[in-house]
């Protein structure tokens, strides 16, 4: 009876064993299935701005989902560096004050120009009847600028006619209360 038992509990183990051993194989099988492959990448365009005389700068980027992906690029201009080449073509021609004139569409300059004493050419006039001209008509002024504002400003406060302080005007206002006070008083015993 004790061999009968000792057999039949090792047919079990055996049998548990080899029922462990498959069920591992088939979870492994499994999960390699599941995980099939990646998804594509979007790529972004190669956008080559490589020539020194180009005013540009390029920008590509790309999103990539599960789904969709896109991607786009593009270029970007520097309207200084154009300014400053046109400048120094047109200075390079001998037209000095056309040069002048294409840099002081910036308003930085045109200030920078202004503070130095030597204000930007207005419509081929130069020095001081520039300097009328440009204060004559200052929607002309490049957009931006904080020097001309700041010289307006100034004018305007030296054009204000003297009026009465503060202190002026709450001194008048409680003599002309005490003068209506009196005048009451005198018609009401």
């Amino acid at each position: 009876m004790k061999t009968l038992f000792i057999l039949l509990t090792a047919i079990t183990l055996v049998a548990v064993a080899t029922d462990a051993n498959s069920a591992d194989t088939n979870t492994t099988v499994s999960s390699t299935v599941v995980t099939d492959k990646a998804p594509p990448t979007a790529s972004s365009p190669s956008i080559v701005v490589n020539n020194s005389d180009v005013c540009k700068t390029a920008a590509a980027g790309a999103v990539q989902t599960q789904i969709l992906g896109i991607s786009s690029g593009i270029t970007i201009t520097d309207e200084n560096c154009e300014r400053i080449k046109l400048s120094r073509s047109l200075y390079s021609m001998g037209m000095k004050v056309a040069a002048v004139s294409t840099l002081c569409a910036d308003p930085r300059v045109w200030d920078a120009m202004y503070m130095a004493g030597t204000v930007c050419p207005y419509m081929g006039d130069i020095g001081d009847s520039a300097r009328a001209k440009w204060e004559e008509n200052p929607d002309m002024i490049p957009e931006g600028s904080h020097v001309f504002k700041k010289v307006e400003m100034v004018k305007q406060e030296a054009n204000k006619k003297p009026g009465m302080t503060d202190g002026q005007k709450l001194f008048k206002f409680i003599v002309a209360g005490m003068a209506m006070h009196s005048g009451i008083v005198a018609f009401f015993p």
